[in-house]
């Protein structure tokens, strides 16, 4: 029953996010658009501008997929949780055999969903259109991204907990999307950076999402600080969030 209880919400929660056009176009639509201006342009695929030799297409790749998980993840779910507890509709759920838990589980299960559906149409974007290499070590570029959008997730979550209404929620996660996109890297390449903003970088979960997605996408495994960055974001986000978010 719980688990038809689950379903339902979520098929209904997601009716409501492609209703609300925000996920699927920012966060599906506008990477893979942005990545064919990139591509168009002589500048991002002459090798001669690159980084290590390649086309700046492909260092902005990893970083395009960074911008997925943290559009779907900072500019969706902080406005729709905060804005259900605003509108009371947490508190009603609470009387209720689905009980307001399930509408995390749901937002969870759609931002996990739609950052998968994203991420693989950029990929094949960039592999069929732009002949970018898909990632050369799979296995670690996929931990990253789950990784990383658990991390992401949990932030949004965090977000969602300490503020009092859908505006002021969507506000601050959409600050925090334009800086942790700086410092990921789609303004200023992160191998470009001084040293003092690439150590900020690396202490970011965008930061070190993007560059252990840049190593695996080259075929390395990346370093296991970087994917302790995003599993220590991912379990402090997560016990903040249970400790302060409220239903009402």
């Amino acid at each position: 029953m719980s688990t038809d209880a689950l379903r339902r919400l979520t098929a209904s929660e997601f009716t409501l996010f492609l209703r609300d056009k925000v996920g699927p176009i920012f966060g599906v639509l506008f990477p893979t658009a942005l990545l064919s201006v990139f591509g168009n342009i002589d500048f991002f695929t002459d090798p001669a501008n690159g980084i290590d030799g390649q086309p700046l297409l492909y260092t902005y790749t990893p970083i395009l997929v960074g911008f997925v998980i943290a559009m779907l993840a900072l500019n969706t779910l902080p406005p729709t949780l905060a804005g259900y507890r605003e509108q009371g509709v947490l508190r009603r759920l609470r009387t209720t055999p689905v009980g307001p838990a399930r509408v995390l589980g749901a937002q969870f299960a759609i931002c996990l969903g739609t950052a998968l559906v994203a991420v693989v149409l950029l990929l094949a974007v960039a592999r069929f259109a732009f002949d970018v290499p898909l990632p050369r070590q799979p296995l670690a570029f996929a931990l990253t991204a789950l990784l990383a959008a658990l991390a992401l997730i949990g932030v949004a979550v965090l977000v969602a907990a300490v503020t009092p209404t859908g505006k002021a929620a969507n506000a601050i996660g959409s600050v925090l999307f334009y800086v942790m996109m700086f410092f990921a890297g789609l303004w200023l390449p992160i191998q470009a950076m001084p040293a003092v903003l690439r150590h900020v970088s690396e202490a970011t979960p965008l930061g070190a999402a993007v560059q252990a997605l840049t190593d695996a996408s080259a075929g390395h495994w990346p370093p296991a600080w970087q994917l302790l960055v995003l599993a220590g974001y991912v379990v402090v986000t997560a016990l903040l969030g249970i400790r302060l978010f409220r239903w009402e």
